[in-house]
């Protein structure tokens, strides 16, 4: 019976931030810094006939609630909130939150606790020599996934370094 031979060896790093990022607006910058500026020196490249950009947002989630509580500061309710982008998210919340009719309903006063949100975004990237990686960001942890040459890991990891909020 024939082996599988191992063609390639894909690796994945997981950077565990020391302070979490404090918004999704601290996200947004550091995302869209990344998307202007490919710190990385990415390059295009064609898939499917469509020249496709150096970098690339290839998905994200946004996820929060809000809490309803009564006179005496009882939750008595939540709605929990899970967006696909981040305008989304904010168009959803502050929906829920000025909607006097759910208020009621709910019997409280509805507000959102930011500092429990949560957020994925994965940045797509290709490299000169072929290769695509992601770079994953959450609240608390930057993974780089689905490289197989180092220099991929080193180049992130230093862009990093440079970064105050990935620490």
């Amino acid at each position: 019976m024939a082996d599988f031979v191992a063609k390639s060896s894909v690796k994945s790093a997981v950077r565990n931030l020391t302070t979490p990022l404090a918004s999704k607006a601290v996200l947004s910058t550091i995302i869209g810094n990344i998307l202007a500026d490919n710190p990385w020196s990415c390059t295009p490249y064609v898939s499917g006939g469509e020249t496709l950009p150096a970098v690339q947002k290839s998905s994200e989630s946004y996820n929060g609630k809000v809490i309803y509580e009564n006179n005496d500061g009882k939750t008595v309710g939540t709605i929990t909130v899970k967006a696909p982008s981040s305008g989304a998210f904010d168009t959803d919340i502050s929906t829920i939150l000025a909607d006097n009719t759910l208020a009621t309903a709910m019997g409280g006063t509805a507000s959102h606790d930011s500092s429990e949100d949560s957020f994925t975004v994965t940045i797509k990237g290709h490299m000169a020599n072929g290769e695509l990686f992601n770079v994953r960001f959450t609240r608390d942890t930057v993974t780089v996934s689905s490289y197989e040459s180092d220099s991929i890991l080193t180049t992130v990891e230093t862009w990093a370094d440079t970064v105050s909020e990935l620490a």
